[in-house]
This record gives structure tokens, C-alpha cells and sequence, in this order.
């Protein structure tokens, strides 16, 4: 097995804007442990941002703002955020250590690119066959403590995939990718750290990783969209929740339905009851009756007010989308534990507290299917014709139908949501 080196490179003066890091860093590493073939060469991104200009005399949290695409967690004045470069990290990368006051370091506009310029130029004064890393310190999920990471990255294979092939016992590994050069980059840091004012390492004996094409560089490390079973942030999970109008004919998972379920019977409710029932349609008939008896009972009425065929036509189109649902669910009030009062102002409030509580666990359910990749609709119909759905749906008297929720797998992305404004929905005494 080859011998691992990782190896400080001191010598460095102050990076100012415009200064040539190439320069720099190569006068310094040849002063010191030397350059050679296979080395890779690790860089800290703050003298990166430094050079190229990244240095603004800013507020640190309107920088945060201005380079924050995505708040993924939030906690007290700490954000998590996703940066235009798909990374997400503490503050979007902003750094106000090391640094003149009233200033803040921003990430290098295209990681990547600085690390093949850099790569390009220290080859050209060397001849070395170079990889380089551009790193910065990131945390971690479920860890204590901070680690180096590759933001940028050239002349180097950034994953290894050992997909296909056996393990020690023979077993064909089907998820294993090394993330190699976070790997580097945390190595390089054991000598780097954050004290010594030591910004670049070299990492030697890993000359087989070293590429003689630039790469995918750092960007390939960023997992897509879809493939992230962590996309949703904090930050995220209640605005995930858009209502779905076409579905896909994929079928609902029973075990999501049970964990939505589960969310929603977590709402608050009046006098400690649980007021909330369920009803799941998963057969098709079910699902046919319930929508055949709602729409007679619904042209009936419209008749009975004296709408025309052509307004009751449009007025009926509204429960397409739960017919197009491979899933429905109709959330049910049972109001047993409401308190009854010879006021009739008391009794207004007593079931208006009901169905606040009602409200609340419906909007649980719809957020927790958004958590869990499914798309919904809540239809308040069943609201306009009661003793028909309950009919269809063959439940208790009690039983009060509150509006069908339609799920399933979006058919296409939702339209972008619209800026609302807080403050026009609120005021302050």
C-alpha cells in the first residue's frame, strides 16, 4: 500500500485582491515540501475569494441574504442555506473571521473554475502532473463538529464508485461511492486548521486519483434534486405543500397514508378529545361511489337553486381531480366531547373550536404526504352534500364528512407560488 503524506505548506503572505495565488502557492510549496507528480494540492476557498475580489464591505446578514437561494434550517439567528452553487452549509459560506471589520469573505463565484485556473497555472511554472482542491468548512446532520469539504475540484476523480463490484466476501456492492475528495480535503485540513494560518496542503501518495483532464470537478458531489431524500429542510416542509390538480397513475404507498395519518391525529383539539377520523378509499368502487353519490346529490341541489345545465356543468368539473386521484381520503369530525350550552352563542363556539381543531389536523395530513413525495388536494364537497357521502362512505351517524382529499404522485412540478406578503395578512395592537 502506498504511503499517505499530508504535508502543510507555510510561507504564505496576506491574499489581497488580484494577487497571484498560482504564484504564491507554488513559490511557497517549492520552498517547503516540494511539488511532484500525483501531488494534490489543497486549498482553503477563503484565500481564493480573497484573491479574486470576493472580499465586501457588507452586513453579515444582508450578505447572507444576498447569497442565500434556499433557508433549509433556521434555529434562533443560524441559517442553513443553499448557495447558487448548490452547496448548503452554515450562512451560505459568508465568513467574517479573518478579515477587516465591517467586511465579509463570500464564496469564489465558480468553485470549479478557480480550481482549474489554478491547476492550469501552477502546472504550467511546474511541469507537475497536479490535482487541487478548493475546500471549506461545513458541518454535518447528526454530527458534532466541522469538517473541510471540496467546493471546487480539477485533476481529480472527486468520487470513486465501487458500484458492480465484490466486497471481501464476495457480495456485489450496489450503493458505494467514496466521496474522495471531501476525503482529501478533510485529510488536508488535519494539517491546515484554522489557527496556524497555514491555507494550503499538500496530500501525497495518491497519485493513482490524480486525472489528466480537469474532471466533473466539485460540482459532481452535489446529489440531484431528486435523488435527496433530505431535501426538505426545517425550512422547507411547510411550504413543500401545494395543491396537486393532476396525478400520475402510480399507487400510494398504505405506509405513507398511515404516517400522514399518524401527523395529523398530533393536532390540538378542544377538552382533550380526539375528534378526528379517517376514512382511506383505496378501491376503485369506493372511490366511484363516493364521487357518483356527491355529483347526484349536487346536480339535485343546483337544480333545486335554480342554476342552468351549462352552470351546474361548471360547478360539477370540480371534482375531476379527485376521479383522476388513485387515492382518497375524507377526513370525518366526530364532535362527541363538545360541551352543550343553553346559549346559543356558546354552542356557535364550542363546535367553531372543533373545527378549528379539524382544520389543523387536515393541514397536518396534507403536509406530512408533501414530506413524503406525494401530491394532494383538499375538496371541500363533501361539505355540501353530508348525508350522501356519509351514505357512500358507510360510516357512523356522527361521522361528519370535512371536504375528500385527493393523493397521489404529481403528474408535473407545481406552478411557482406566488410572493405573499406578511404583513398586508397581519395586524399588530
Amino acid at each position: 500500500m502506498t504511503e499517505l503524506t499530508v504535508l502543510p505548506v507555510p510561507g504564505l503572505p496576506e491574499i489581497g485582491a488580484g494577487a497571484d495565488l498560482a504564484a504564491l502557492i507554488t513559490d511557497a510549496a517549492l520552498a517547503g515540501p516540494g511539488l511532484t507528480d500525483g501531488d494534490i494540492v489543497v486549498v482553503t476557498s477563503k484565500i481564493v475569494s480573497k484573491a479574486e475580489g470576493r472580499v465586501v464591505t457588507s452586513d453579515r446578514e444582508a450578505a447572507i441574504d444576498a447569497e442565500t437561494v434556499r433557508v433549509v434550517a433556521r434555529r434562533g439567528p443560524t441559517r442553513i442555506s443553499q448557495t447558487r452553487h448548490g452547496l448548503v452549509l452554515a450562512a451560505a459560506g459568508v465568513d467574517a473571521s479573518n478579515t477587516a471589520p465591517g467586511t465579509v469573505v463570500l464564496l469564489p463565484e465558480d468553485p470549479d473554475g478557480s480550481a482549474r485556473r489554478l491547476r492550469k497555472a501552477m502546472a504550467g511554472r511546474t511541469g507537475a502532473r497536479l490535482g487541487l482542491l478548493i475546500t471549506d468548512t461545513m458541518g454535518r446532520p447528526w454530527r458534532a463538529g466541522q469538517t473541510d469539504t471540496a467546493i471546487g475540484a480539477a485533476g481529480l476523480a472527486p468520487l470513486r464508485d465501487h458500484r458492480g463490484q465484490p466486497d471481501t466476501f464476495g457480495n456485489v456492492l450496489e450503493v458505494t461511492m467514496a466521496a474522495v475528495a471531501d476525503e482529501v480535503a478533510a485529510a488536508a485540513d488535519l494539517v491546515k486548521q484554522k489557527t496556524t494560518q497555514i491555507p494550503v496542503a499538500i496530500v501525497r501518495g495518491l497519485g493513482e486519483l490524480v486525472t489528466d483532464a480537469d474532471g466533473p470537478g466539485a460540482t459532481a458531489l452535489i446529489r440531484p434534486a431528486a435523488e435527496d431524500m433530505f431535501r426538505l429542510g426545517a425550512a422547507d416542509v411547510l411550504t413543500a405543500r401545494r395543491t396537486v390538480r393532476a396525478f400520475t397513475a402510480e399507487p400510494v404507498p398504505p405506509e405513507a397514508v398511515r404516517r400522514a395519518i399518524a401527523a395529523a391525529i398530533t393536532a390540538p383539539a378542544p377538552h382533550h378529545s380526539q375528534p378526528w377520523r379517517f376514512v382511506v378509499l383505496e378501491s376503485q368502487e369506493a372511490r366511484t361511489r363516493l364521487l357518483d353519490d356527491m355529483l347526484a346529490a349536487w346536480r339535485a341541489d343546483l337544480t333545486g337553486d335554480g342554476f342552468t345545465s351549462e352552470q351546474i356543468a361548471r360547478r360539477v368539473r370540480r371534482g375531476d381531480v379527485l376521479r383522476a386521484a388513485p387515492l382518497i381520503i375524507v377526513p370525518c369530525l366526530v364532535a362527541e366531547a363538545a360541551h352543550t350550552y343553553q346559549d346559543a352563542r356558546r354552542n356557535a363556539a364550542e363546535r367553531a373550536m372543533f373545527l378549528v381543531a379539524m382544520g389543523a389536523a387536515v393541514e397536518n395530513l396534507l403536509v406530512a404526504l408533501a414530506v413524503d413525495g406525494l401530491g394532494s388536494c383538499w375538496v371541500s364537497s363533501t361539505l355540501f352534500c353530508r348525508h350522501a357521502a356519509s351514505r357512500a362512505l358507510q360510516v357512523p351517524e356522527d361521522f361528519e364528512p370535512m371536504g375528500a382529499v385527493g393523493v397521489g404522485y404529481a403528474a408535473a412540478p407545481a406552478p411557482v407560488r406566488p410572493e405573499r406578503d406578511p404583513d398586508q395578512f397581519t395586524l399588530v395592537r
